[in-house]
């Protein structure tokens, strides 16, 4: 699944467009790299993202093509 799309289905960031403009803004990295929005996601892959001036670092659990609101928090775990 792609990066944008795996960061608005685990609800890590609210809209699409708003996590692929932080991939394309060098914001997010995956396993210590910095990553575009096109980049596949993996089970186990460590997301590192850079919210103004504090970083969120999650390891991706579950890839979902669609999960309830309820369940999104079951995709990752923060680290």
């Amino acid at each position: 699944m792609r990066l944008d799309k795996y960061l608005k289905v685990s609800r890590l960031i609210k809209r699409r467009t708003v996590a692929n403009e932080a991939c394309d803004a060098g914001r997010v990295m995956i396993n210590g790299k910095v990553a575009k929005a096109s980049v596949d996601v993996k089970v186990g892959d460590k997301i590192t993202i850079n919210f103004g001036n504090k970083d969120v670092s999650v390891e991706v659990l579950a890839v979902q093509e669609t999960v309830k609101k309820d369940e999104a928090k079951e995709m990752f775990r923060y680290l």
